[in-house]
């Protein structure tokens, strides 16, 4: 498992990976609502706001990243076939090392997410009814504070 900063050309595997894991996870969203995020995503992934940070398997492409404002993870994505491996604690912990402590926003209705955050440790310390773009999927606010 290696953890390496994103280049411009990772961005196209880095989109991938954000759309398979949210069809495998994200049930609460219709695949007309995922399409609706695309461009947004897209944008996203392309800003330089943001520090990514990607995850390699045994082989070299991505099977997963992570992106930071700060301390602030706004993203955390893998393919689904490397789910529960351990990928994901890694980023955390990658994230962790760098800024101490982090928060994390989670959609409420997914659970699976919630969980993930909740066994490394994060604490929920607020709730929005609405999330970041004004819609109706409320968000907890999770702190993991500094080891």
């Amino acid at each position: 498992m290696n953890i390496r900063r994103a280049t411009t050309t990772d961005r196209d595997a880095l989109f991938d990976i954000w759309l398979r894991s949210v069809r495998a996870t994200h049930a609460f969203l219709s695949e007309e609502e995922v399409q609706k995020l695309v461009p947004a995503v897209r944008d996203y992934l392309a800003s330089t706001d943001t520090q990514f940070w990607v995850l390699t398997g045994d082989e070299e492409p991505p099977v997963g990243f992570m992106g930071l404002s700060g301390s602030k993870m706004e993203s955390l994505f893998l393919l689904p076939d490397v789910f529960r491996r351990g990928y994901g604690r890694a980023l955390v912990k990658h994230a962790q090392a760098l800024h101490g402590e982090i928060n994390v926003d989670v959609n409420e209705h997914h659970e699976q997410a919630r969980a993930f955050y909740e066994a490394c440790g994060f604490v929920v310390e607020g709730r929005s009814e609405l999330d970041d773009a004004g819609r109706p999927f409320p968000l907890l606010h999770l702190r993991l504070k500094r080891s």
